[in-house]
């Protein structure tokens, strides 16, 4: 189905979030908990399987699109304007970066980051592009996913830090970290390498691995992924709060400044 033409403007600078101007009967849908606020008349529904079926506006908002990570259920949030004139809904990065915005009908499809997903319009098709398990100290024992973005509308993607763009010639070779990739064209060739000879106590003897890129195509990267941010806080925190992760260590300081 044809994606919906949404309007939308982006607010902020390093701290950004984007409102979403739905006309009567249009639709976004989002990752859970990504949404900021919405107006009266729009309408919201959280699934678990976003291509079931239902009844009036829901029925068509479960149609958004399809997003499978390996087969595993997950929630999604569908937000519908069920009101007689225009309505808005905000959703919010979720760490300090950019919002980028990718008019899927000029990318043709879009390769992004697992975690960089934010919102899109209804009628994009979402589903796994990559998946490779690196070990267990890496991405929380999750792996590596990339998902795959199909339409003709506008899909969100949040970045950290800054956002940097760059366009590889036939042949280029770029290899980057696996938390600085945000998103890349459906051309460029990709996967996973380990740097060989890195196994250090600071890896937990599993290696360093980058996502090696080859061209050609656009490649949008970030500064700072979140994960990297949350390490140094950790190592930097008090023995006894390492434990708990980066939560427990940001809880025991906003504690201890209360």
């Amino acid at each position: 189905m044809p994606s919906d033409v949404i309007d939308y403007r982006i607010v902020g600078d390093d701290m950004q979030g984007v409102i979403i101007t739905l006309d009567p009967g249009e639709a976004v849908f989002a990752e859970a908990g990504g949404m900021m606020y919405m107006e009266d008349g729009i309408e919201m529904a959280t699934t678990l399987d976003p291509n079931s079926k239902g009844g009036g506006l829901f029925g068509k908002l479960m149609g958004a699109g399809k997003r499978l990570l390996t087969g595993e259920s997950f929630f999604i949030t569908l937000f519908g304007n069920a009101a007689a004139s225009r309505r808005d809904v905000a959703f919010a990065a979720p760490t300090p970066g950019r919002i980028f915005v990718a008019d899927l009908k000029q990318w043709g499809e879009l390769i992004a980051q697992k975690d960089s997903f934010l919102c899109a319009a209804r009628g994009t098709d979402i589903d796994i592009a990559f998946t490779k398990r690196i070990g267990a100290g890496f991405f929380g024992g999750e792996g590596f996913i990339l998902q795959r973005l199909r339409g003709d509308g506008l899909a969100f993607l949040a970045a950290s830090g800054t956002l940097i763009e760059r366009d590889l010639r036939a042949g280029e070779v770029l290899r980057v970290d696996t938390g600085c990739l945000v998103a890349m064209q459906a051309s460029v060739d990709y996967d996973i390498e380990m740097v060989k000879g890195i196994k250090t106590a600071l890896f937990g003897g599993e290696g360093l691995f980058y996502v090696k890129l080859t061209g050609p195509g656009r490649v949008i990267l970030q500064t700072l992924p979140f994960s990297r941010l949350a390490e140094r806080v950790i190592a930097h925190a008090p023995p006894s709060q390492r434990q708990g992760g980066a939560a427990g260590v940001l809880g025991g300081i906003i504690g201890d400044r209360g």
